[in-house]
């Protein structure tokens, strides 16, 4: 049985690649590089290095993160549901007075306030870190290409998404190329 020729076509066509990546000689190279990547209108680019490297954040556009607000949520909604829990509990719900207190005893609910105020938080800032960190990610192209490997000892690398409306392979490597960049690989999926 013959397929057919959209099928063999399909089949033949190039996967899309996933993007780019240049390798830089230091930590100086790096961050002039990723400044020229913002300043040329690139979005959806990355540093990479064996350590932390001042200014790098600065250079890549890189805004403040959004876990400190997530966090902030879950302990105003852990401390205020507490509150209103108790509340609900002593002074609506099931009115008892116990040895004179008055039905709504603030100091008496702080403990839970606080346990869940601090609780609440906590899955907030697990859950923002790995929800706009995009994590768990078990697989990235960037593992498949050779020389990334040094990238945990003394290699200063960039990497460019596809997806990046500026993204033009030629033009990105010219650029690449420009601002001091060696071992331009395109990355495949």
């Amino acid at each position: 049985m013959a397929s057919s020729p959209t099928a063999a076509a399909t089949a033949a066509a190039p996967a899309a690649p996933y993007g780019m990546v240049a390798e830089f000689a230091g930590p100086t190279e790096l961050v002039q590089a990723a400044d020229a990547l913002r300043r040329a209108g690139y979005r959806r680019f990355d540093t990479h290095s064996p350590f932390p490297i001042h200014g790098i954040s600065r250079a890549m556009g890189i805004r403040r993160s959004r876990v400190p607000w997530v966090v902030l949520g879950g302990g105003l909604t852990g401390g205020s549901g507490a509150l209103l829990l108790q509340w609900w509990i002593h002074a609506v719900d099931y009115r008892l007075v116990i040895s004179g207190k008055p039905y709504f005893s603030l100091p008496a609910f702080i403990p839970v306030m606080f346990e869940l105020t601090v609780l609440l938080a906590a899955f907030g800032a697990v859950g923002g870190i790995l929800i706009f960190n995009l994590l768990p990610m078990l697989y990235h192209p960037l593992l498949r290409h050779e020389r990334f490997a040094r990238v945990t000892s003394d290699g200063f690398f960039v990497s460019i998404e596809a997806l990046d409306p500026r993204f033009d392979a030629q033009r990105t490597r010219q650029l690449l190329e420009s601002v001091g960049g060696t071992q331009i690989t395109v990355l495949e999926p």
